[in-house]
């Protein structure tokens, strides 16, 4: 089987929200009290110490000076603080407390995807200070497991599913949320994390590129071990991408571990870089690095709609997925501005994400159409993909 999706001309802008609400949206109940957090004191700490260092820096270079600090400067006097209006009034000089409106979401969503949701959040919630941090999907994951209970992320934004389901035991109860609207296959049975977006990759080509050398469509991943290839082809690393990791998984089951390790030690040579982030080769692609990426369908689909002279192609193996969700960290809920968060994001982000960027079905009665999106995938067999067999196979990648 073997599917091509030609370029189109590129779409009007869309009105900013343009979106309709997804039929049967998710609607959110109080959620289950937990344990009260404490990065936020820890925050104060660390806060109030480099305040009071900065303080005593002041005193000293005073000191040295032999002069005093101006009216209008900032002082350390008896009422303590900075003198601009922000300071506690404790006489210790420590700064105050981060504010309880304060949200920190970990990502491993694409930039264009992280602008619009802090764009939305921030009109949808300004009342509260929110900060969206990217991470490669690999680095996220072990990021939340090294700083454990005490990360300063309140949200995971998005992660991989294989990821997710190895820290549950680091993730609230989700289980009040009405889920009712999402793909029954798509929950999980631990009720911590809920369904973001199904990410299925393609291969895509940069049809100008291949033109200009001379080349031909490849028309499977053998064709793509030709030397005439030799440094025109990008693919994510999947130590930390899980758009690398799932092209890995889905020949390891289409082919037998053996056979797919193979095969990409054969492909490296013509790998013009494993890049950290499954948007990487579509990032090549666009700027004509490369004429081959192992991508992301709905991110090569965002590009053709600018205009980028890609086409999109499936190969006989189907086109590899991976799963994303949504998670707290367990003890966040009882904060309102987190719980505020998470019901937007179940509410309306996820679904206004999907229209926009991913389409592939998570609803169970909503479908949702991009202009050049590809109709009738078929889909790559990605069976056993557990946290324990991620990290066999990765345990064995050498690139």
């Amino acid at each position: 089987m073997f599917m091509t999706l030609s370029t189109k001309r590129p779409r009007a802008p869309r009105a900013a929200h343009e979106a309709p609400q997804a039929p049967r949206a998710p609607q959110a109940t109080q959620p289950t009290h937990e344990a009260p957090r404490a990065p936020r004191a820890m925050r104060a700490m660390r806060a109030a110490v480099l305040a009071t260092l900065l303080s005593l820096m002041l005193v000293l270079l005073a000191a040295c000076s032999g002069t005093a600090a101006p009216p209008d400067s900032p002082s350390t006097g008896a009422e303590g603080g900075t003198g601009t209006g922000t300071g506690t009034d404790s006489g210790s000089g420590s700064a105050a407390a981060p504010s309880d409106n304060e949200v920190i979401i970990y990502a491993s969503a694409e930039e264009y995807r992280i602008e619009y949701w802090q764009q939305r959040l921030d009109e949808a919630l300004p009342e509260y200070e929110i900060t969206i941090e990217y991470l490669p999907t690999g680095n996220l994951a072990a990021r939340l497991q090294a700083e454990g209970a005490q990360t300063p992320c309140d949200i995971i934004g998005e992660l991989d599913y294989g990821y997710l389901g190895g820290m549950t035991d680091q993730l609230a109860d989700l289980s009040a949320l009405d889920t009712s609207a999402y793909l029954p296959d798509l929950l999980p049975d631990s009720h911590t994390y809920l369904p973001m977006y199904r990410n299925g990759g393609c291969i895509a080509v940069n049809t100008s590129v291949l033109q200009a050398k001379g080349l031909p469509v490849p028309h499977s991943y053998e064709d793509l071990l030709d030397p005439q290839y030799k440094g025109l082809i990008s693919m994510p690393n999947p130590k930390t991408s899980g758009t690398g990791y799932m092209f890995l998984k889905s020949l390891v089951n289409a082919w037998g571990e053996e056979e797919a390790f193979a095969y990409f030690d054969q492909l490296a040579p013509n790998i013009l870089q494993f890049t950290e982030s499954g948007s990487g080769p579509v990032n090549a692609l666009i700027q004509g690095e490369v004429a081959i990426g192992l991508a992301m369908t709905g991110q090569a689909v965002v590009e053709i709609n600018e205009g980028a002279p890609l086409d999109i192609l499936y190969f006989e193996e189907g086109s590899p997925f991976s799963l994303y969700g949504v998670a707290v960290i367990k003890g966040r809920l009882e904060d309102p501005a987190v719980a505020a968060v998470l019901d937007f994001f179940n509410n309306t982000l996820i679904y206004e994400d999907k229209e926009r960027f991913f389409p592939e079905k998570i609803y169970t009665d909503v479908d949702i159409e991009m202009e050049n999106f590809p109709v009738g995938i078929v889909y790559a067999d990605m069976s056993d993909n557990t946290p324990e067999e991620r990290e066999r196979l990765l345990g064995i990648w050498q690139y």
